[in-house]
């Protein structure tokens, strides 16, 4: 080969290099996860406007593992979830799992089981709950968008009071607007103390049903993201890192050791 030949086609190598390199690059910023969280202590919230609790814990961990920075951000629930519905590439915890959602999103977990309960003003229990199936018409407080607002709704109560946050609801009971208050059981107690309330100010009503929190993908999310972060919260389960966290956060509450990734099939 000429010596103009050979470096026509190693400046054609070169080209094709840097084309291929930024294709790369394109791509990863195509796919790159936006991850979002809410105020919900002790699973997410703000310390400091560090974001902390248990399941940040769990998603900083997988994020160290698989060598990715990106930030979380604490932003409202409503306004979180609906991104997730709506956006490629966002991945929303905690989620309370459901046959709704499933239908709607990619879940990964369970990284924690609560209970939905519902609460009210200390000393009422007993007068709500001898009004037997009227107690479904008086009203009741949770957040916007959340689980706990379509489990009471199916449970039969038909006064629900929707706010932006927990701490809102929370407020809601205490200062009388309505007559209970239904949330996660792990959540309730930190939800009190940052609305300025204490669990003694409450006594529980009922228990709705058992629930189980995932990380929730949206619909168009990269498999290969899924993929990764599937394989790495099975292996922190298995390797013992999982448990350590869910224990300095939740104590004797049961540890889910078992990883499912149910609803939409990632593209």
């Amino acid at each position: 080969m000429k010596p103009r030949s050979a470096a026509l086609c190693t400046f054609r190598k070169q080209l094709a290099f840097v084309a291929l390199a930024l294709a790369c690059i394109s791509g990863a910023m195509a796919t790159e996860l936006t991850i979002l969280s809410e105020e919900w202590p002790p699973i997410t919230f703000s310390n400091n406007k560090v974001p902390d609790g248990m399941a940040v814990e769990v998603v900083n961990a997988i994020q160290a593992r698989l060598g990715n920075p990106q930030a979380i951000a604490i932003v409202p629930f409503a306004r979180a979830y609906s991104l997730l519905l709506s956006t490629p590439n966002i991945m929303l915890f905690t989620i309370g799992r459901s046959d709704e959602r499933e239908k709607l999103m990619t879940l990964l977990g369970p990284i924690a089981i609560a209970k939905t309960q519902v609460f009210t003003r200390k000393g009422n229990a007993a007068r709500l709950i001898a009004q037997g199936d009227a107690i479904h018409k008086l009203p009741i407080s949770t957040y916007r968008h959340s689980i706990f607002a379509k489990t009471a709704e199916i449970q039969g109560f038909t006064a629900i009071e929707l706010a932006a946050t927990p701490q809102i609801t929370a407020n809601m009971l205490m200062r009388g607007r309505v007559e209970m208050w239904v949330d996660g059981s792990l959540a309730i107690p930190a939800i009190l103390k940052e609305a300025g309330y204490s669990i003694d100010d409450v006594e529980p009503v009922m228990t709705l049903d058992s629930l189980e929190l995932y990380l929730a993908f949206s619909p168009g999310t990269n498999s290969q993201t899924i993929n990764a972060w599937e394989k790495t919260l099975r292996d922190m389960k298995q390797d013992g890192t999982f448990g350590r966290i869910h224990q300095k956060w939740l104590g004797r509450e049961p540890v889910p050791l078992e990883t499912r990734r149910l609803g939409l099939s990632p593209r």
